[in-house]
């Protein structure tokens, strides 16, 4: 297959194709809500309203978002699981749990609990003092309170039944906590690592169970040596991926799905699906011509290759003009464009089972 689309990258791209590349499919599902748990990829605005460095509250993110604002999703416009909402036929953004503008009826059919830098580990979110997981399922279970109040217990409990739970994390465990502190390194073996960062998102999952979630699709780690922050470390190289952080993502995949397999099996009545967006995104990654992107090494923030939270802001007079042609809006995050893809190939093909 991966043949085939680089054949097709030299050619024109029709603009059926190109069309059909952009569009996220609508289902027929019966999907009450879309609840998000995770990190930056899904968070849409919860690290607004805590103190943390790590905010993208501010221009020139949002810059193709309705509205033209920033709401402190990372990206120039909409993220995954906006996207994702959309094809399910809610609606077309989901709201952060944390912001004010926001109340229990907004968060019936949707509500994002994630948090921007978080992981698995508690000690990820150490490292910029984010939201944590547990902290997350604590919001979670706050929000189940507030639902049964306002629709009353035997309807909020079908919303919640009939829900479908995204989970987007892991990535920061790697990049921003056991790469970077030797004390983990010493402690654990990345193979150890990982398995300690499976019991967490088993224990997780059980919880959920437990607090009514039937309907789960759990992410996988992208190819996470690939964004432009790490390539750039990779300059001498000819700014290549590096392929160790890569294959820790494949490896983690794998557990991932092994862990899945196991839960469908313990618990009778869930339903729990792995969102490969390991393959996803190396493909565009590999190939940008064929998915109509110009660029797919740099960033469309800055000089796209370090620039991410802070570092991308409106004073940067060398940001892209057009991000539709740019696969990374900053050093480490997806654009709109992209977000949209990756969304569209979750929805046809691991979250379809929901429809």
């Amino acid at each position: 297959m991966k043949q085939n689309i680089k054949n097709m990258a030299d050619k024109a791209i029709p603009l059926f194709l190109l069309l059909q590349l952009l569009q996220v499919v609508r289902t027929n599902a019966k999907v009450s809500s879309i609840i998000v748990f995770g990190d930056s990829t899904v968070d849409s605005g919860n690290n607004n309203h805590i103190s943390t460095v790590l905010k993208s509250n501010f221009e020139p993110y949002g810059r193709d978002f309705d509205g033209k604002k920033p709401t402190g999703r990372f990206s120039n416009g909409r993220i995954a699981t906006d996207f994702i909402s959309e094809a399910f036929g809610l609606k077309s953004t989901i709201p952060a749990y944390l912001d004010p503008m926001y109340n229990v009826s907004d968060f019936a059919s949707g509500v994002c609990f994630a948090s921007a830098g978080t992981g698995y580990d508690n000690a990820t979110s150490d490292v910029l003092s984010v939201i944590p997981l547990w902290k997350e399922i604590e919001y979670y279970k706050e929000y189940q309170k507030q639902l049964r109040g306002y629709l009353g217990e035997e309807k909020a409990n079908m919303v919640l039944t009939e829900a479908l739970y995204l989970i987007s994390l892991g990535t920061n465990d790697f990049l921003e906590n056991y790469y970077v502190n030797p004390g983990k390194s010493l402690k654990y073996s990345v193979g150890d690592y990982q398995d300690f960062l499976v019991g967490i998102a088993r224990d997780f999952i059980t919880e959920l169970y437990q607090l009514g979630a039937r309907k789960i699709g759990l992410a996988g780690l992208p190819p996470m040596g690939c964004v432009p922050l790490e390539r750039t470390t990779n300059m001498l190289s000819g700014s290549r991926c590096t392929d160790k952080y890569n294959n820790v993502a494949l490896d983690f995949n794998e557990k991932l799905k092994g862990l899945i397999e196991k839960l469908n099996k313990d618990f009778a009545e869930i339903h729990l699906v792995f969102a490969n967006t390991y393959d996803i995104l190396s493909e565009i990654i590999q190939n940008p011509l064929y998915f109509g992107f110009d660029n797919a090494a740099m960033a469309c923030c800055g000089t796209g290759m370090i620039e991410m939270s802070y570092m991308c802001n409106k004073l940067n007079p060398i940001t892209c003009s057009d991000a539709t042609k740019y696969v990374f809006w900053d050093s480490f995050h997806p654009t709109e464009r992209t977000n949209s893809i990756v969304a569209d190939d979750a929805v046809k093909n691991s979250l379809s089972v929901f429809q």
